[in-house]
């Protein structure tokens, strides 16, 4: 059978840079999956996409579907023909459907009767009757938000198409999509290689580009991007912070990327590295250099599309661009230091925060509340937690806020290092939103930790508080990723702070205004819940997970201390019978619970195996209580996996349901007994 590689590409308009590779990478699986689906096998597929062109390379490709059999089941017989044997409408419409009569079709017998069924050869299909509709199906599926018109076309697409090419081997496969013929020709680079581009080969694809000024491979352009910025650095002896979100964002802006780096006035330097920064990534796309003590050089980097034969034009141009960007945020800056952060107080009243829950001073005023509370529980200033806790909202009423929100919290600590506030209170007002993002930095100090819990808390209580749940993948106050964000700062800063207690905090700056009678219970439940998804990225098994839950301990750092400690016990030899031992105590206790409550009367004990279940029970009960008064969960769970042969033996030995009433309840009062040393830690009947 004949294989061969296939291309298939749409020349486009610029595509938007954000989503350019997840709609190549779209494109690619709808591609793939379509050949599955048409049963044309292939050895591997890729996409290629640049700011002009989407496609899909597939390897290998069969050019013929296989022929088959498929076998067509109709009616029952006894429903398919009348008493006289005469067919039935069922029957008639069944095998019209299939252009046979009810005659030509064969009988099968099962063990639910008899039935008509029509067996018939399939001749497989050529690719070039399959490909087109199944490129238009995925083009039609791919992720995109908004679809647009063009001209007089009645094709939507996510931008004007121009070309199209479907090429099998150095076959064209017909085809017609969003009124364009499919054709050999290419988009070339828009200035470089303006005419199109003539493939005579789908395995020339990548090569032929090349020569056209076009990249092709979008992890290649972002590697030369990478490699380009690598050697600035290096020349100029300092560092570029690459953002991956940034570099893919200007990979998708170019087909053939030329690193190149301009200037830009020192005197700049004494506005805020952060807000400068922010100027330079958000809005031009430009690399800032930073020292190796992470101070910004007056020297950026940018990539430009064109390999330019006098290249200090370009770089004059994009000088010329970032000057008045970077006036502005030196305008807004010695603006804003007219004001301190305290005089903006009242103006936050203007703000909503929403609308049951008040303005932005409201927030800020539960903030202070909160922090301080917080503070005291951790051994830090209550009044720097407060002080911040305050003035923690009052940067956003500044103009460079305000014209840059990226840098809210970031302003707020160099504000108030202006206004003379004290240090501690400068950088918790900086350190208030983090961590923003998955990996980010957490804020330092107790205080810092104190401001940054109680903005989390304060949000997730409030809306809680309301009956605004979050759903599905609609989360408009960030409710999840605050509270990831308050379980990492209480684990990772090992903040033994309990949760129940802060929510209670919590509730109380609202007054009574708030009016979901389950807040407390529903914040928990969110919260802790979040502990799945962040111990799943770390490979912790869900049944590790579910194990503590169970137990709904409200201290997350307590809380990441029993899932180590199951998480080792689980790789211990005994875990597995321990587990099902257990699972067949609670199983038995959920049957028998009123009669479990009574001690262990040891004058009862009269098999053997009990009576060492009972005295190993005794030896190890105040091991346990050593252990857990020193919280040691690991050591907990490894005394208790000594327990392992006794409860086997007597499992194998002793009757629990033992006919005589007095010797049963006995029997279930030893196993409530064990039950519960092993409930202090996790629920181990869980674990697979």
């Amino acid at each position: 059978m004949r294989q061969d590689d296939l291309l298939v590409e749409i020349g486009t308009e610029e595509l938007p840079p954000k989503t350019l590779r997840k709609l190549g990478q779209a494109f690619c699986e709808l591609i793939s999956n379509g050949l599955n689906k048409a049963e044309l096998t292939f050895t591997d597929s890729r996409f290629y996409a640049s700011p002009r062109r989407l496609a899909v390379y597939v390897s290998g490709l069969d050019y013929l579907q296989q022929d088959k059999t498929v076998e067509k089941r109709g009616p029952a017989v006894r429903a398919a023909f009348d008493d006289e044997g005469n067919p039935t409408k069922a029957a008639q419409g069944w095998a019209k459907g299939l252009g046979i009569a009810p005659a030509d079709a064969d009988r099968l017998k099962t063990d639910k009767g008899e039935w008509l069924v029509y067996q018939a050869e399939v001749k497989g299909q050529a690719l070039p009757e399959l490909l087109p509709a199944l490129v238009k199906s995925a083009l039609s599926a791919l992720p995109v938000p908004k679809m647009m018109r063009w001209g007089n076309s009645e094709h939507p697409f996510i931008r004007p198409v121009h070309t199209l090419c479907m090429l099998y081997g150095d076959q064209l496969i017909a085809g017609e999509l969003f009124g364009i013929k499919a054709s050999q020709q290419l988009q070339g680079h828009r200035f470089h290689h303006p005419q199109p581009v003539e493939l005579k080969q789908a395995s020339d694809y990548v090569s032929c580009l090349k020569e056209a000024y076009v990249i092709a491979d979008f992890d290649q352009r972002r590697n030369t991007i990478q490699q380009g910025l690598q050697r600035v650095a290096e020349a100029h002896n300092a560092k570029i912070e690459v953002d991956e979100d940034l570099l893919d964002e200007v990979t998708a802006l170019v087909e053939w990327p030329v690193v190149l780096t301009a200037e830009f006035d020192k005197d700049f330097l004494q506005v805020p590295k952060e807000a400068l920064i922010y100027t330079m990534k958000g809005d031009q796309k430009y690399f800032p250099l930073l020292t190796s003590d992470g101070q910004l050089l007056p020297v950026f980097a940018f990539v430009t599309n064109i390999d330019s034969k006098d290249p200090e034009q370009i770089v004059n141009g994009n000088e010329r661009v970032i000057r008045p960007r970077l006036a502005d945020a030196e305008f807004f800056f010695n603006t804003d230091k007219k004001q301190s952060l305290e005089s903006r107080l009242d103006s936050l009243e203007t703000v909503l925060f929403q609308k049951q829950l008040g303005s932005l001073k409201d927030k800020a005023q539960r903030i202070a509340s909160l922090a301080q509370s917080v503070a005291r529980e951790l051994g830090a200033e209550p009044k720097f937690a407060y002080r911040a806790g305050l003035l923690s909202k009052a940067d956003l009423m500044t103009q460079m806020v305000m014209e840059f929100p990226e840098v809210q919290g970031t302003m707020g600590e160099h504000y108030a290092i202006h206004d003379s506030e004290h240090t501690e209170i400068a950088t918790a007002i900086g350190a208030q939103y983090l961590p923003r993002f998955s990996g980010d930095t957490l804020p330092d100090s107790p205080v810092s930790c104190a401001v940054a819990l109680a903005d989390k808390l304060d949000t997730l209580v409030g809306i809680f508080g309301i009956g605004q749940l979050p759903k599905g993948d609609k989360d408009p106050f960030a409710l999840r990723r605050a509270a990831i964000g308050l379980l990492r700062i209480c684990v990772e800063k090992k903040l033994a702070l309990d949760l129940a207690v802060l929510i209670d905090h919590s509730m109380d700056t609202f007054g009574d205004i708030l009016t979901n009678k389950n807040v407390k219970q529903q914040v928990l439940e969110f919260v802790l819940g979040r502990f799945r998804a962040w111990y799943q990225e770390q490979g912790i098994e869900t049944d590790v997970v579910q194990a503590v839950l169970s137990r709904q301990p409200t201290s997350p750092l307590d809380f990441d201390a029993r899932i180590r400690a199951v998480q080792h016990f689980k790789s211990l030899d005994s875990a597995l019978a321990l587990a099902a031992a257990n699972k067949r105590v609670a199983n038995i206790l959920a049957k028998n619970a009123h009669e479990s409550k009574a001690p262990v009367n040891p004058d009862l004990l009269s098999e053997k195996a009990e009576v060492d279940l009972a005295q190993h029970l005794q030896r190890t009960e105040q091991d346990v209580a050593d252990a857990m008064a020193r919280l040691d969960y690991k050591l907990v769970l490894e005394k208790l996996s000594a327990l392992h042969q006794v409860v086997d033996d007597f499992f194998d030995q002793v009757m629990v349901m033992a006919e005589d009433e007095r010797l049963r309840n006995n029997r279930l009062a030893l196993l409530q007994k064990l039950r519960s040393l092993f409930l202090q830690v996790a629920d181990i009947s869980v674990l697979n």
